[in-house]
């Protein structure tokens, strides 16, 4: 999967303790995805580069829709298409968006709902 230790697949078996319960140590983005989503596809890479550039500081959490009862959890969260990124802390959802963005989108977008307290370790220049 991933060359970073920050980012890791999940399932809807897992998903108490990777996700919910983890969420309370640092925030976990969930990455609601398919193999057959072209966008799914393109926001990976940029996801992965955020993670990097934010040093551990939030994981990602990738949960294929498609395998095993990983279509429940999507239903649970009243996922709608993919795919959906939605941001976990304490253990609650607090907030969201769809489809595919640049690195320099998603670094803003987490720069909105968590604030000053991230440190990115590079530019998006």
């Amino acid at each position: 999967m991933s060359t970073y230790p920050e980012i890791f697949a999940v399932s809807t078996e897992n998903f108490a303790n990777t996700v919910l319960e983890a969420s309370h140590q640092r925030p976990i983005l969930v990455d609601f995805w398919a193999d057959w989503c072209a966008p799914c596809r393109a926001l990976s890479p940029q996801l992965e580069r955020v993670i990097a550039d934010l040093n551990g500081q939030i994981h990602l959490a990738t949960l294929e829709v498609d395998e095993g009862d990983n279509m429940r959890e999507a239903g649970r969260y009243q996922v709608r298409g993919f795919p959906t990124v939605m941001l976990f802390h304490y253990g609650l959802e607090i907030a969201r968006f769809s489809g595919a963005r640049s690195r320099h989108q998603i670094r803003e977008w987490l720069q909105q709902q968590l604030g000053a307290t991230l440190v990115f370790l590079h530019s998006t220049e």
